[in-house]
């Protein structure tokens, strides 16, 4: 259940790129066609750049992908393109602008480039202090921009953009998934632990680099492999190509939270199928907190899964509890407190012929404040459900992610201070039970994959941001004690 204004829990972004030697694919369209299927990644802002010829054009702006490229925005973008690249974006590091849309395109001596990036940079801010005290000019207040200055600067003193961008990668700290569009060449690079998934696809004359295996599918190309932390991956004219300069300098521990809730579930990230781990992960709730019950039901769309997982475990029948109205989008205005607290009746309904008179299992992917998964169960009492055992394919929230996660404040969530049975009274439930930690990281087939379990247990792959000069420059002068602007 995405509830922006009560649950406030976000994925960054979507990267894609596509390389097509031939020139034949018309790949406006099919970036177009791929950023549809990352559409979940975010829904903030979106863009396309082309490149025809070795000259980068392209478009960004506020809106989902139908919005931003509505004919005939779309055709005005050229064709006889090789290569293109398309982002979608939910804003955790920066404010909610234009200017903070991708790709971003810079333009430097020795060219241009487009820059894609999926992840949070843990000392955006103080690289991007350093270049403001040399005379950089800053558009937004993305960390992704700081990248594209520090590329830039790297590829004026580089022999090659692959080797700027190794450069780079001894500079920038934290997650990043990044594709990179030059003139010549599509790159994609991800940092050494690995934090936010990146994978590579093939079609007859080219390649494409996608944040999600579902991409690929949308636009017809075959799944290659992932691409492996520290890695960056060139794809030209003479084929693609890997440089591993950087891997094996940290251990592999990508975001828990990719199976759990961000990603699709017919994508398949680090050889495991984010569907068959979901329903693992219900598996793992059943055995851990059975309860007598007539029917276990899931939160759409991310706990519906789960929710089969814990059926076939516990043998306690899976139903439809709820319709989604898929047509309350992102515009959906609530303008007082009376209609936010019915929104979730618009966005949600119970299925009364479903839970009447039943001991239900209600499975959803998290907890955040709390505020949703009490309405949902309201839901549920309002359409005559007996009882609601409320169980989490998650473990709790209770610490912020500095990595690409859009979790509150510490104290807005309500895992923090509270007891399983204090939070039972907050939302409504009868029972409560979590997927603990060791069982989040159970949750890959591949044994090679470990996992970031930061915003459970307080215990990151590498260190938190000591300063925070990146966001000082969203809030007013009165708010900003480090910023003193003239």
């Amino acid at each position: 259940m995405n509830d922006r204004n009560e649950r406030a829990l976000h994925e960054e972004c979507g990267v894609f790129g596509i390389y097509d030697r031939s020139g034949s694919m018309d790949l406006v369209q099919a970036t177009y066609g791929a950023l549809y299927a990352l559409q979940h990644r975010g829904q903030e802002s979106c863009g396309i750049a082309v490149n025809v010829d070795g000259v980068i054009r392209g478009y960004r702006d506020l809106g989902l992908v139908n919005e931003v490229f509505a004919s005939p925005r779309i055709a005005e973008l050229p064709d006889g393109a090789k290569m293109a690249t398309g982002h979608v974006r939910y804003a955790t590091s920066g404010a909610r602008s234009r200017a903070n849309a991708q790709p971003m395109i810079l333009h430097h001596y020795n060219g241009s480039m487009a820059v894609c990036h999926n992840g949070n940079l843990t000392n955006a801010g103080t690289i991007r202090h350093e270049l403001e005290l040399q005379g950089c000019l800053f558009h937004g207040s993305s960390d992704t921009e700081v990248i594209g200055y520090v590329i830039t600067r790297k590829r004026l003193e580089s022999k090659t953009i692959e080797e700027a961008v190794s450069k780079v990668m001894d500079v920038i700290e934290g997650a990043y998934s990044l594709v990179i569009m030059s003139p010549t060449k599509l790159i994609a690079a991800r940092d050494p632990h690995g934090f936010r998934p990146l994978c590579i696809g093939k079609l007859e004359d080219g390649y494409v680099f996608a944040s999600e295996s579902c991409a690929l599918d949308a636009v017809g190309a075959e799944f290659v492999r992932d691409v492996e932390p520290g890695e960056i991956v060139v794809a030209d004219y003479d084929g693609l190509r890997s440089i591993k300069d950087h891997c094996g300098k940290a251990p592999h521990t990508i975001c828990v939270f990719e199976y759990i809730y961000f990603a699709r579930p017919d994508s398949v990230i680090e050889g495991t199928s984010v569907h068959q781990a979901r329903v693992k992960a219900g598996k793992l709730l059943a055995e851990s907190y059975p309860v007598d019950a007539d029917v276990v039901v899931g939160v759409p769309d991310s706990g519906l899964d789960a929710a089969l997982g814990y059926s076939q475990q516990s043998g306690v029948p899976y139903a439809i509890g709820f319709v989604k109205n898929k047509y309350i989008g992102r515009t959906f205005i609530q303008g007082n407190q009376k209609q936010r607290e019915n929104s979730v009746r618009i966005k949600l309904n119970a299925v009364k012929a479903t839970v009447q008179g039943k001991r239900v299992v209600l499975v959803d992917d998290s907890i955040v404040r709390g505020t949703t998964s009490a309405r949902i169960i309201k839901l549920l009492r309002d359409a005559g459900a007996k009882e609601v055992h409320f169980r989490v394919s998650a473990p709790p929230f209770a610490y912020p992610c500095y990595f690409g996660t859009d979790i509150p404040d510490q104290k807005l969530l309500v895992a923090t201070g509270h007891t399983n049975e204090e939070i039972c009274k907050i939302i409504g439930a009868d029972s409560l039970g979590y997927l603990s930690v060791d069982q989040a990281k159970q949750l890959a087939f591949n044994s090679d994959c470990g996992f970031c379990t930061g915003c459970f247990t307080g215990e990151w792959p590498i260190p938190a941001p000591v300063n925070d000069y990146v966001n000082v420059y969203d809030r007013p002068l009165s708010e900003s004690g480090k910023n003193k602007r003239l």
